[in-house]
């Protein structure tokens, strides 16, 4: 089955600067390093949450010649790979959507901002002792992520499922205070994003982050009770994730080549092959997933 998604990627597209590069992972990325009969790597550090690796260790293949080498930096939870790039600890970082940035950026200050666009994911409803979400009864209990964006993404796919309504005005970004239909009285437990696969025996059902549900062996097609539809994506999607670079380091044209390195067919085929519909790519591609 053939897929192809349209979004615009402007921040990708601005003219790549002919200055000299800026320092990457604490080295020189101006030139690779010749130790005498070997050229050492640029090495560009990227923050990642969970064990979405697949796609970097094809980028990896594809920059080889180029002289770059993406390392990755693992985090547990989104709190920290922000701060680690605003600290200069990673170069870059791709776990989290625009809603999540943004928020971020108007909450703590951050001088950060996307330089490419990556993937999408289906938020989705898992259960451990339901099959649909008719079988939800008065009063149970919905766990779904305590931060901003991604329980207010929670709260807009309960609203599809037909759970509740929330009030409009609150946007992407809804929270428990803006449900203004809750047929059930359904009891909200908020927790960290990545204890809610934890949670599951202990509530109806939770809203769970589709890296956290992929990690902890949830599968998509056989365990969620819900799924959030991404058929239709708009060029302004809140929740497309995306490559992030601290601001002044835009437009690095190293960091750019790792941008267009992602926006690859192969890449492609790796996410449509591996992980069967858990995270979608977001750019034009040709690659026919297989059935």
């Amino acid at each position: 089955m053939k897929r192809k998604w349209n979004v615009k990627t402007a921040a990708i597209l601005a003219a790549i600067t002919a200055a000299a590069l800026t320092g990457c992972g604490g080295q020189n990325t101006e030139e690779t390093t010749d130790t005498g009969n070997a050229t050492e790597p640029t090495v560009v550090k990227v923050g990642i949450v969970g064990d979405l690796v697949e796609p970097w260790e094809v980028i990896n293949e594809l920059l080889a010649d180029e002289g770059i080498q993406v390392e990755l930096v693992t985090f547990s939870d989104y709190n920290t790979p922000n701060q680690a790039l605003d600290a200069g600890d990673v170069d870059l970082n791709a776990f989290q959507h625009y809603a999540f940035l943004n928020d971020e950026v108007e909450k703590k200050g951050y001088q950060i901002e996307a330089i490419g666009n990556t993937i999408i994911g289906p938020m989705n409803l898992y259960s451990k002792s339901i099959s649909s979400p008719d079988e939800l009864q008065k009063g149970d209990k919905i766990a779904i992520p305590n931060d901003v964006t991604n329980g207010g993404r929670a709260l807009k796919a309960l609203e599809s499922a037909g759970l509740i309504k929330v009030d409009p005005a609150a946007g992407y970004t809804p929270d428990v205070y803006d449900v203004t239909e809750n047929p059930l009285s359904l009891e909200f437990v908020e927790a960290d994003a990545a204890t809610l696969v934890s949670l599951l025996p202990d509530v109806a059902a939770a809203v769970i982050n589709n890296n956290y549900a992929f990690d902890n062996g949830l599968d998509l097609e056989k365990d969620a009770i819900f799924t959030e539809s991404v058929e239709t994506i708009a060029d302004d999607n809140p929740y497309i994730n995306i490559i992030a670079a601290r601001s002044e380091d835009k437009d690095n044209p190293v960091y750019q080549k790792i941008v267009d390195a992602y926006h690859t067919d192969e890449v492609a085929k790796v996410l449509l092959d591996t992980y069967h519909g858990v995270y979608q790519p977001v750019w034009d591609y040709t690659y026919e997933e297989a059935e």
